[in-house]
């Protein structure tokens, strides 16, 4: 829905006069409800998705944090093993540190990003709803 369609009142295409809600045709006044029920529906649908990624990334996050701390504890002298594949290799302890710490880096980055769109999605929905409900109250008063 464009801001010019928003609120009771909306410009006619070709002309300057404003009509209200009331002087819309029918035909017109569903194809607005559908248009903004839709946005409504995909957004939510988003935001359902958008936050269990936000999940999934946070628990992969908690796992680095755990496996990084589990490395701390061990004495120097402790060979580090990193999974390639179906096989293991022995890493410098340094470079298995950084690696991971790269990977925390990069999750959490994941994680910020996902946490706005989660904020979009969510004023996109709210618009939404908050439209529907302007253009439900106003309907009695036709």
């Amino acid at each position: 829905m464009t801001a010019s369609m928003r609120g009771k009142a909306k410009k006619c295409r070709g002309c300057a006069r404003t009509t209200d809600m009331a002087s819309l045709s029918d035909d017109t006044l569903r194809k607005i409800l559908i248009q903004i029920q839709q946005t409504a529906v995909q957004s939510q649908r988003a935001l359902s998705v958008t936050r269990q990624q936000v999940a999934s990334k946070e628990r992969e996050r908690r796992i680095l944090q755990l496996t990084m701390s589990e490395i701390g504890q061990t004495e120097d002298s402790v060979n580090v093993y990193k999974g390639v594949g179906k096989m293991f290799m022995l890493v410098p302890r340094s470079i298995m540190e950084k690696d991971l710490k790269s990977q925390e880096r990069t999750l959490t980055d994941d994680i910020n990003s996902l946490n706005k769109k989660v904020k979009y999605l969510e004023k996109q929905f709210n618009d939404a709803q908050s439209q529907l409900r302007d253009i439900f109250h106003s309907a009695p008063n036709q």
